[in-house]
């Protein structure tokens, strides 16, 4: 769900975090990262051995790698440490956003063991079909749709809001 997750990622972030010097673009990444990364490898290369298409990246452990990873290689106040920590917490709402708490097996990986709960259905052609015929996939991809379409038409169009978005990841709060 390519839409949910970058509109409502956005929204949180924008409405908890209200940091109007956060680089959207970088948030935007790690919104996608843990589907970017999971579904390749769950559904299309490994689906025979994994039997899901939620593995690593979905799992509490990874963002939390990933943070750790950040605050040791980055310096405080740094532009770099300000994008990666977006995108780290993009990748925190990712998680938010799919309920994978409710899968405590492979939220909690490895802590109940290193195999990956099956998933039936978790082959790419059969994830894509649900996807299509899903009426909450669909439900979801226009509430994410919904939002980034008000952020364009009240954020974005006006006095120069896309280059400055293109520029520096940032959409004035308001």
């Amino acid at each position: 769900m390519l839409l949910w997750h970058l509109g409502m990622t956005t929204l949180i972030a924008r409405y908890v975090f209200r940091d109007p010097e956060m680089d959207l673009r970088w948030l935007a990444v790690g919104a996608l990262l843990p589907d970017i990364i999971d579904k390749p490898i769950g559904s299309i290369l490994w689906n025979d051995v994994f039997h899901a298409h939620r593995l690593f990246a979905h799992a509490l452990v990874a963002p939390v790698a990933g943070l750790v990873l950040v605050m040791a290689v980055t310096r405080r106040g740094t532009a770099s440490r300000k994008a990666a920590i977006a995108l780290v917490l993009g990748w925190f709402v990712h998680l938010l956003l799919d309920g994978v708490w409710a899968n405590p097996e492979g939220f909690l990986w490895p802590l109940f063991g290193v195999a990956f709960p099956r998933v039936t259905g978790s082959e790419f052609g059969a994830l894509l079909a649900d996807m299509v015929s899903n009426p909450l996939v669909w439900v979801g991809e226009a509430v994410g749709a919904g939002y980034l379409v008000y952020l364009w038409r009240t954020r974005l169009r006006p006095e120069g809001g896309v280059r400055q978005f293109i520029r520096d990841g940032r959409i004035p709060l308001g």
